[in-house]
């Protein structure tokens, strides 16, 4: 079982190559390497606290990129999530949500937030799974509410809340 710890400064290359590797099946290489540009340095550099990785010895095998608002106490919002391919459907995005909300909770926040692409039916059906509500959107695709150009022209979102609470 992957050992659960706080993210790293230095964790950021090894996550970046994750990236890149565990996309590769389903984007082509200068998609994977696009993807990866969603994690900069600054992630790790200002919420490594609320960021987490699983890891397996030296090996990086999930991780959780999240922060709380800076703007409000009651926001948390979690940016992005990667799990090994090989460790899918085993528990392990489960466990670093789980860890995640248990600290927004612990540290006064009551909400938190995620988003995804409307095409990624995988994570639409995780984050329900995990208790998470679909905002109201601005149009509808495949019975989904969907925010457009949410990330910019082209760029449409589906959007997530939780309510939580210690």
């Amino acid at each position: 079982m992957p050992a659960l710890r706080p993210a790293r400064v230095s964790d950021h290359g090894t996550i970046v190559e994750c990236v890149q590797q565990w996309w590769g099946d389903s984007r082509t290489p200068e998609q994977a390497r696009e993807l990866s540009l969603l994690l900069p340095r600054l992630f790790l550099q200002y919420f490594s606290r609320t960021s987490l990785v699983l890891e397996d010895g030296p090996d990086i095998r999930a991780f959780l990129i999240g922060f709380h608002a800076a703007d409000n106490d009651t926001e948390a919002y979690i940016h992005f999530v990667g799990v090994d391919p090989k460790l899918r459907g085993q528990g392990m995005a489960r466990r670093l949500y789980t860890e995640f909300l248990r600290d927004a909770a612990e540290r006064g926040r009551t909400e938190v937030r995620a988003i995804t692409s409307p095409t990624n039916a995988g994570s639409i059906a995780f984050h329900r799974a995990m208790g998470f509500s679909l905002e109201s959107g601005d149009s509808e695709v495949d019975g989904l509410p969907v925010h457009t150009d949410y990330d910019g022209p082209g760029q449409d979102r589906v959007c997530f809340y939780k309510k939580i609470t210690r």
